[in-house]
């Protein structure tokens, strides 16, 4: 196996510029997004292991970054979760009571998910009784990597507050911010964020409308000279390599690794995500009230047919809690929100997280030299 090697492979400490989105699941209750077997393998193998956020608590999240330390020893892995711009507060509390008051305001959004639920023959479900997404409990979150020491701090979306860079910064952290257009990038500056990630609207979650080949230049040329990684329609070396010649510094991977063995999404969503084209992975507001990719559904459908806006984050994904926890108690996975990139449709088979790394690895390099011989200098 050959070695990639960037600037950013010494800021991070890893020996190829790949980093592992750190993805949630919706609905996920059992099943971590971005599992401790899946950062670990990432790190190990010399990328960056990214942990994403689905943990119903804080003490699930201080295990799931205990667990990783045990695994990956000294080598460096990342945390991710929301630190969204804007959002709706929903209270404090740490139980449903903050979830029935924040869906009571809006009985014709409630109303239609009870609709859904029937007609799809679910017996209803409670919401999940969890702390609810508000300032407080991000405070805590992020207190906790802290604690931890975590050696990089990716948000998924928004960016983080001044204090928490200052803080993460002296203890040695480094920061990824994510953004879909250049004056994301320009905020992340602005926070303190040490890494650009440039997400194009190939991506699967939450993503924009700019495609990865226009974005990530124009980002490249507006943060340097902080590095950039490209994301969204990423998959193989030779992908990999056309985001290197954009500029980028490396790439973040998330569907790809969805695939993997190590992988913490449902099998039934693995094996949708091997099955279905580039095409089946569509853009809505549907799931959690901020643009999101992933495959087409029934409760999508219904929801473009509605005529209901979606409510704003986090509300839209509180108010259909019912339905995801039912549908999951059923086994009915094809009405929980399968969140994929149109990359998807180039991946058919599933392999350990290590041989997709090196395989991208090993591609990549051999595209760089492949597209070496091209150059011919006249005299």
């Amino acid at each position: 196996m050959v070695r990639l090697h960037t600037e950013l492979c010494d800021r991070l400490g890893i020996e190829h510029p790949i980093v592992q989105a750190g993805m949630a699941v919706h609905g996920a209750e059992e099943i971590p997004p971005s599992p401790v077997a899946l950062v670990a393998a990432v790190s190990n193998a010399g990328g960056l292991g990214v942990l994403g956020d689905n943990f119903h608590d804080l003490d699930e999240m201080d295990a799931a970054i205990r667990a990783v330390k045990a695994l990956v020893g000294a080598r460096p892995f990342g945390v991710d979760f929301l630190v969204p711009a804007s959002r709706e507060e929903v209270g404090t509390s740490d139980n449903r009571e903050a979830y029935r008051q924040a869906v009571a305001a809006h009985p014709r959004h409630a109303a239609f998910v009870a609709a859904l639920i029937e007609a799809q023959g679910l017996t209803p479900a409670e919401p999940a009784d969890r702390a609810p997404i508000s300032t407080a409990v991000l405070r805590r979150k992020i207190e906790l990597v802290l604690d931890h020491r975590v050696p990089v701090f990716a948000a998924a979306a928004g960016e983080p507050p001044e204090w928490f860079t200052a803080a993460g910064h002296a203890q040695g952290m480094q920061f990824i911010g994510m953004c879909g257009a250049v004056r994301h990038a320009q905020r992340q500056v602005q926070a303190g964020v040490d890494i650009i990630t440039a997400q194009g609207t190939e991506a699967g979650g939450h993503t924009g409308n700019v495609a990865t080949f226009v974005l990530v230049p124009q980002v490249v040329a507006a943060v340097a000279p902080r590095p950039v990684l490209a994301a969204g329609g990423i998959a193989t070396g030779r992908q990999m390599a056309a985001a290197l010649a954009l500029g980028a510094q490396g790439v973040w991977v998330g569907t790809a690794f969805l695939a993997s063995e190590e992988t913490g999404i449902p099998a039934a969503h693995q094996a949708q995500i091997l099955a279905s084209p580039s095409e089946a992975f569509t853009l809505s507001r549907y799931a959690s009230g901020k643009q999101q990719r992933g495959l087409i559904s029934p409760i999508k459908d219904a929801w473009a047919a509605s005529g209901l806006e979606p409510l704003a984050f986090p509300i839209q994904r509180l108010l259909q809690e019912p339905l995801l926890r039912a549908a999951r108690a059923a086994g009915r996975w094809d009405l929980v929100p399968n969140l994929a990139g149109q990359v998807a449709g180039m991946i058919t088979e599933r392999r350990p997280a290590a041989q997709i790394l090196r395989d991208m690895v090993d591609e990549a390099a051999a595209t760089i030299e492949e597209l070496g011989t091209m150059v011919v200098r006249q005299r």
